[in-house]
């Protein structure tokens, strides 16, 4: 298999990385993925920097490993601000893409100069976010909102035991966090613009949107990323060329260290996919 024909590996704690492999998908139809979802380990955003770093490592590995992964795209912002600078140092030739909430991109569409930002814990305490937020700080004005248990709520949601109480509890977790941020809408010094600053939460957009109305933009990471894994791609020479099969199915594997129906369930409901799509995956700690 030649360089530019292996996959590029992308994964999250969970399912909410899924909406940043819709962007790549769409920005890169001819690439191969393989996507892998920590579930036995998530949500990160509560876990220690270092549990998470020891996590991403393990990650990492196994995809370079036992997928032959040109690229790695880590599709969590709290495995991104406690680990990507590990991972550089370890892997320095292998295209790194982390995410991290889109302060900048709201900075220019906020029209209030008012921002919130909604995070997990784990994002929120981190040093990158504190000297990302410093970068433009002097920009707009930013109100930051940790929001405890909400990527879990996201996650429990597409277990196929869900009940209607963790849909009421996401709508509750909405309505607390963003009622404590202070007011939205477009009028001057009220919030006009929301970072959602978790993989997780671009699957509750039409929940936030029906709390905050339709004048709020929401803003999160996925095009953004795709657009950098492109360009690293074609500064290594490694963009795929020929042409990707035509199922979808086909061009993608997906991967859980928990439960398999859970994975099953988030691909048939957001991508579209079969359970055939799905596999199992046991992912150790590092040596």
């Amino acid at each position: 298999m030649s360089a530019a024909s292996r996959p590029i590996g992308v994964f999250d704690s969970g399912i909410g990385g899924l909406s940043v492999l819709q962007a790549l998908q769409s920005a890169l139809p001819h690439e191969h993925f393989v996507y892998l979802a920590d579930n036995a380990h998530a949500p990160y955003g509560e876990k220690t920097d270092l549990y998470v770093r020891q996590r991403t490592h393990a990650i990492a590995e196994h995809l370079l490993a036992h997928h032959q992964i040109k690229a790695l795209v880590v599709a969590c912002n709290t495995a991104t601000a406690a680990a990507i600078h590990e991972l550089r140092a370890r892997h320095p030739h292998l295209p790194l893409v982390g995410v991290e909430p889109a302060l900048k991109p709201a900075v220019a569409l906020s029209q209030t100069g008012h921002i919130g930002v909604i995070a997990t814990r784990g994002t929120v305490a981190s040093d990158k976010f504190a000297r990302l937020l410093g970068s433009v700080q002097a920009q707009a004005q930013f109100t930051v909102q940790a929001c405890n248990g909400l990527a879990l709520a996201i996650e429990q949601s597409t277990l196929p035991d869900s009940t209607q109480e963790v849909g009421h509890r996401i709508t509750e977790l909405l309505a607390q966090y963003t009622a404590a941020m202070g007011a939205f809408g477009t009028a001057p010094g009220q919030m006009d613009t929301l970072v959602l600053g978790c993989t997780h939460y671009v699957f509750v957009e039409d929940q936030l949107r029906a709390l905050l109305g339709s004048e709020v933009q929401l803003v999160a990471t996925g095009e953004a990323v795709a657009r950098q894994t492109l360009r690293l791609l074609e500064a290594a020479g490694l963009r795929r060329s020929d042409p990707a099969p035509a199922s979808a199915a086909q061009r993608l594997t997906l991967l859980t260290t928990g439960d398999l129906h859970g994975l099953q369930a988030a691909a048939k409901r957001w991508l579209a996919l079969p359970a055939s799509a799905c596999h199992a995956a046991a992912v150790p700690p590092p040596r």
